[in-house]
């Protein structure tokens, strides 16, 4: 974790705006919407394009959670990491292959499409721009609004990456966080 301790105490759920305390039913809320509670307001707008992009993306969840994992590791976002690798384990991701989502498009055993999508994320992330090659690479494999949702899922976890680290969102007790390197 970037920070040991969170900026911002996430709010106990009895403190939270109700009309967003209701969304989540009776179950555990997680540390990143405690903590984005603070500011009810935008939580709810941001949950709806959230909700677009986690599930309404034309992207395969599998895509969609390799994209999510490396803008993470990226951006350094261990809680965003520690919540989206079980995610990608239940969306088609192997253990094996989360294990290479580090060293990027460069390792060995990735499909060509996901070779695209990685050289992608790592260019939207490095230069919020995606090279000519890299797009027409995408171009063979994924129609106009994946790219799209490829785009502005990276563009969305960039954001909630910068806010996690930024407001030092912490681990949910018994969450995994980054591999050993």
């Amino acid at each position: 974790m970037r920070l040991e301790k969170p900026r911002l105490a996430p709010l106990e759920p009895e403190e939270i705006d109700p009309e967003i305390r209701e969304r989540f039913g009776d179950g555990p809320i997680l540390n990143i919407f405690r903590t984005l509670a603070h500011h009810p307001k935008l939580m709810k707008r941001w949950l709806v394009f959230g909700n677009h992009v986690l599930a309404k993306n034309t992207l395969t969840p599998r895509e969609r959670e390799l994209a999510i994992l490396r803008v993470g590791w990226l951006r350094k976002a261990e809680y965003e990491w520690a919540q989206h690798v079980a995610i990608a384990l239940d969306s088609g991701l192997s253990q094996e292959e989360i294990e290479r989502v580090p060293a990027g498009a460069g390792a060995a055993g990735w499909s060509e499409s996901e070779v695209a999508l990685l050289k992608a994320v790592d260019e939207l992330v490095g230069d919020a721009f995606i090279e000519d090659e890299t797009w027409q690479a995408l171009g063979r494999f994924f129609d106009t609004e994946q790219i799209m949702d490829l785009i502005f899922t990276v563009g969305q976890y960039n954001l909630v990456s910068m806010a996690l680290n930024s407001l030092g969102v912490q681990l949910e007790e018994g969450a995994k966080g980054f591999p050993e390197s």
